[in-house]
């Protein structure tokens, strides 16, 4: 008994010095800060080089098991997507500058149009709360600064994105390297991990990539299919700006249940102010769209592979929604995987010891 209120004891001072620490950390932030923001800005490349690196690499390991050569099979997959990037970005970028510009120059009257459609909505609900009515005007007058500001907030990323043209050249050979050393890297961060958690390590990383990795790459393939389809499909109808929307519409659908939603409201918003046939055409796409992704798609290339209920997914939506608006929503699904997998195996790690101190005793 004395020796179990001993380990509690522990426990505790244990979890009262590691705060203490978090909170003396906190209250040096004006120090570390600077200098986290330095190192992250170095490793950025390291990071999106590995994410790539990790994509890419089941594709190049079936490919060798097809008997290609592994230096081979490495070479097809990185000019094939490394040169498929380039490309896009090359045709990409001129376009989508045009329409943003465009965009950003007609916010005057797409602002217009919208106060025109809150003008008959405030007539039709002059009965209604005006707490309502209120909020719709903030939205509405918020809307012409963010449109306005587009361009801005774009060119500034492209600035960025130039500056940093040193950076981004060196993302392609990290992925190389590691998709070439791939065993090597796996042996280098075995040797760091103590010896006693190696075997523990490595079934978590397991179970991650199992739950994670798949899903992961689907969604991307899925969201690329969309952002293609929607594109065409809103070209096609005569709807402006359809690489902006097609673009919207692709990255958010990476968002369970609510990204289509959340992709439509723009394209729906720009097709009001052409004509009520245009808005029509666009609901139809976007349904269209939703079973295509919902029943073809999703199925046959994602698949069941997080096995989690959707009432615990739509919960961790709604909290990243809260944290981090839509980039917390898409970094919501992968977070919530990974602490599931957390908690099961320290579910499993506590019964074991549990099961040890039994037996000792």
């Amino acid at each position: 008994m004395a020796t179990n209120y001993a380990k509690w004891l522990y426990r505790l001072t244990i979890a009262f010095v590691a705060s203490l620490l978090l909170y003396i950390l906190f209250l040096l932030k004006p120090v570390w800060h600077p200098v986290l923001d330095v190192f992250f800005f170095a490793a950025l490349p390291f990071i999106i080089g590995a994410f790539i690196a990790y994509l890419l690499h089941p594709v190049v390991e079936k490919l060798h098991e097809l008997g290609i050569h592994r230096g081979i099979a490495i070479l097809l997959i990185y000019l094939l997507f490394f040169g498929s990037i380039g490309w896009g970005i090359y045709k990409g970028t001129p376009a989508i500058i045009h329409q943003i510009d465009d965009l950003s120059k007609n916010a005057p009257v797409l602002t217009d149009q919208y106060n025109r459609g809150l003008t008959y909505i405030q007539y039709k609900t002059a009965a209604w709360p005006e707490g309502i009515q209120s909020m719709l005007d903030k939205r509405i007058n918020g809307l012409e600064a963010w449109v306005t500001g587009l361009a801005t907030v774009v060119l500034a990323i492209l600035m960025k994105f130039m500056n940093s043209l040193l950076i981004i050249a060196i993302i392609p050979f990290v992925s190389f390297y590691l998709l070439k050393d791939v065993v090597k890297v796996k042996r280098f961060f075995i040797r760091l991990t103590p010896r006693k958690w190696r075997e523990s390590s490595a079934s978590f990383l397991r179970d991650v990539d199992a739950s994670l990795g798949g899903y992961i790459r689907g969604q991307l393939l899925v969201c690329l299919i969309i952002f293609g389809v929607s594109t065409s499909a809103l070209w096609l109808i005569g709807m402006k700006y359809p690489l902006i929307l097609g673009l919207i519409i692709g990255v958010t659908n990476v968002i369970p249940y609510f990204g289509p939603i959340i992709g439509a409201i723009p394209a729906v918003l720009v097709a009001s102010t052409i004509s009520l046939h245009m808005v029509i055409y666009v609901v139809i796409i976007v349904l269209i769209l939703q079973f295509l992704e919902g029943n073809i798609l999703s199925p046959l290339i994602v698949g069941k592979t997080l096995h989690m209920h959707p009432l615990f997914i739509m919960g961790a939506l709604i909290i990243g929604g809260e944290v981090q608006g839509v980039i917390g929503m898409i970094v919501a699904v992968p977070a919530l995987a990974i602490i599931k997998v957390a908690i099961l195996h320290g579910r499993t790690h506590f019964i074991h010891s549990r099961q040890k101190e039994k037996k000792g005793h």
